[in-house]
């Protein structure tokens, strides 16, 4: 019904953040390029922006495809309330659980995943950099 929500606002909270992130992350680098730093010198690198930004394509094309589905079975509907469970308390009461249980955990699952797939990543990047150490020396 509207299990979807719950990723929904992580996904809102997670896009906040990774703007103000994104923002620090610029004024961090300016100087430094402005400064003339070498840019020729390689060096792997995973910004937090960059982790964030997986964690969004996951949540938001999860929260889409979620409600492209309960659209498409008639559980959200173009006029208000929207949400057709909401139009009986006791179909509301069904759709909190539902979101308290599915949702939660979906959203759960979902930051899981993307926590896998960042410890993956940075093990690789990681293997990367000594990769490029060893060939300077």
């Amino acid at each position: 019904m509207a299990c979807f929500l719950v990723p929904a606002a992580e996904a809102v909270v997670v896009t906040a953040a990774y703007i103000a992130i994104k923002k620090k992350e610029q004024k961090l680098e300016a100087p430094k390029l402005s400064a003339g730093e070498s840019l020729g010198e390689q060096k792997a690198t995973l910004t937090w922006s960059r982790r964030l930004s997986w964690l969004l394509g996951l949540l938001w094309g999860g929260v889409l495809l979620l409600a492209f589905e309960h659209f498409w079975h008639g559980e959200i509907v173009p006029f208000p309330p929207f949400l057709t469970a909401m139009a009986n308390p006791a179909d509301a009461a069904e759709m909190f659980h539902e979101m308290l249980t599915v949702g939660v955990s979906m959203a759960l699952t979902v930051t899981a995943v993307w926590g896998v797939v960042c410890a993956i990543a940075s093990a690789k990047v990681k293997k990367a950099n000594a990769k490029l150490a060893k060939e300077k020396e």
